[in-house]
């Protein structure tokens, strides 16, 4: 009887002093700093990794395939065999390899802009470049990976660094942060096309002679005057340079400055660039 009294008793309305205290007088909570905002939308590329696993294909099978491939194909006919070419060849594909991926990052750009992804990324109250940053910090995941992928096989063919664990984790080092800055030209252009068809295209027209117009296959001293000029000067030869002589245990500064600069360099400019698009997509 109790219970069928107190069902159909009318609960009497709150009190509007009662709402403002739970829902206004209570402190906020701090606004996210830009480390944490960019660490979050780093861990959401990773888990996009996780859900579709098919994104790691690019960089396992294909820097897979160029190792196999360049190794046994120029291999003998370069060096007299493929061990001693793999002693010049591996800090160079595995250079130009993870520098060939970074295009992806671009590409995952555009998609969530057409996605309109990045409408709802832009109304939150955090560090505007956080976005971007997330971006790149999640493809050094892919770009790590890759790495760990090209130096297993090498070590398997028989390549064997000078430098030893030191040396290699340094080049490694070296060639992540260099990647991390060049990535930031792809950002720009998945922000300033229109799709992903188009980033893709524009990023191997531009990738294509910088990896194979450089000393990533063979040295430059075998080349023609007029393409010794253009090879020397190509980013691409001095990343390579840089990462070789850590791996070789013979330590270039006058090349890691160089890329450290450039790097440098690249973010300042094209990163720049890609959040005046952002601010203005």
């Amino acid at each position: 009887m109790t219970t069928a009294v107190q069902e159909n008793e009318t609960l009497a309305a709150p009190k509007p002093e009662d709402l403002a205290a739970l829902l206004i007088a209570k402190e906020r909570p701090p606004r996210p700093g830009a480390l944490s905002t960019s660490a979050t939308f780093g861990w959401r590329a990773v888990l996009k990794i996780k859900h579709v696993p098919e994104q790691l294909f690019d960089v396992t099978a294909f820097p897979l395939m160029m190792t196999l491939m360049f190794t046994y194909l120029f291999g003998g006919a370069l060096a007299g065999s493929t061990e001693q070419y793999l002693q010049y060849l591996l800090p160079g594909i595995m250079s130009s390899s993870i520098l060939m991926i970074t295009m992806y990052t671009g590409i995952a750009v555009n998609t969530d802009i057409a996605k309109g992804v990045f409408d709802r990324f832009r109304t939150l109250p955090i560090w505007r470049p956080s976005a971007m940053v997330g971006y790149l910090l999640g493809d050094l995941l892919r770009y790590f990976i890759a790495s760990v992928v090209i130096l297993g096989v090498g070590l398997v063919l028989g390549y064997r660094p000078a430098g030893g664990v030191a040396g290699v984790a340094a080049g490694v080092l070296l060639l992540l942060a260099f990647s991390f800055a060049f990535s930031w030209i792809w950002t720009m252009f998945g922000l300033l096309l229109r799709t992903e068809k188009s980033v893709m295209g524009v990023s191997m027209l531009v990738l294509f002679p910088l990896t194979f117009l450089s000393n990533v296959y063979v040295s430059p001293a075998t080349m023609p005057g007029w393409l010794q000029a253009f090879v020397n000067v190509n980013p691409v030869t001095h990343i390579v340079d840089a990462v070789r002589s850590l791996m070789d245990g013979k330590t270039d500064g006058g090349e890691i400055l160089w890329v450290l600069i450039a790097g440098a360099l690249l973010i300042a400019v094209f990163g720049t660039l890609t959040m005046r698009l952002y601010n203005r997509k």
